[in-house]
């Protein structure tokens, strides 16, 4: 039976996925809030899992080496935008796409913590909001603003004036039961990815024209990315699980990855 491996349909995430198809890895598309479930029952076997979630499966799930997505300052796809600065947005109604996991927190982090600030309420985009979370490629969309919303915010790079560290979005983890062959080989092909499939991105020669970006703009906002983790993305590691207690004790208090 092949492995299967979540896909995240996000520009930043392709690089990991060159050589897997060739290889006979099954590819599982799937956005990062619904990766959790999907190896909660079984659907797959590795993945890029947001970060929230690794220390949540940690007891099912091992990493693979030190592959992840990180952010060094701005992320460039992970953006809040508010009718009112963030210092303000005490009492307002935050609207979250359904597609986050780990950047949901990661707001409310930044909010409580560092803006001191306790929203009355985090709703569907569907439902009167204040503001509104947005990630992946929908924000990459709408990286340009909002006219009603003229208050944007990087939450990569408002981690990083508030901490001094990366911004860790997710890490790659395999199910511990996978035989050891079969994670050198999903292992291989990240490899692969992080030398041959990131070069493709830089040089590519079309638009994207879904998420309106020309290829010198994909190539910059490529660079902005870590796909290996060393000291300082393990330190944003420990010090989002540290801020994450604070706010959310259920995740906080669950094994390190």
């Amino acid at each position: 039976m092949a492995l299967r491996v979540a896909q995240v349909p996000y520009l930043h995430y392709e690089p990991f996925y060159f050589d897997m198809e060739r290889r006979g890895i099954e590819l599982v598309e799937l956005v990062p809030s619904a990766i959790a479930a999907a190896a909660e029952h079984g659907d797959i076997d590795a993945a890029p899992f947001p970060l929230a979630d690794s220390f949540r499966l940690a007891n099912r799930f091992e990493p693979l080496a030190g592959f992840g997505v990180a952010c060094l300052r701005a992320a460039g796809s992970l953006f809040l935008y508010a009718s009112a600065p963030m210092e303000e947005l005490d009492g307002a109604r935050i609207a979250i796409t359904d597609e986050a996991a780990t950047a949901s927190l990661l707001l409310r982090i930044l909010l409580q913590l560092k803006c001191q600030v306790q929203p009355a309420a985090y709703v569907t985009l569907r439902e009167p909001h204040d503001a509104f979370l947005l990630i992946g490629n929908q924000a990459l969309r709408q990286r340009g603003g909002s006219r009603d919303f003229p208050h944007r915010y990087d939450l990569g790079a408002v981690w990083h004036a508030w901490t001094g560290l990366p911004c860790v979005l997710s890490r790659w983890m395999v199910r511990r039961d996978v035989p050891p062959q079969a994670k050198a080989l999903v292992e291989d092909t990240l490899y692969v990815g992080l030398e041959d499939g990131v070069n493709v991105l830089y040089q590519v020669a079309e638009p994207r024209d879904h998420i309106l970006m020309r290829p010198r703009d994909i190539a910059r906002y490529i660079q902005g990315f870590r796909y290996y983790f060393g000291l300082s993305e393990q330190q944003a590691i420990d010090r989002f699980r540290h801020e994450l207690k604070q706010v959310d004790p259920h995740f906080g208090a669950l094994p390190s990855g």
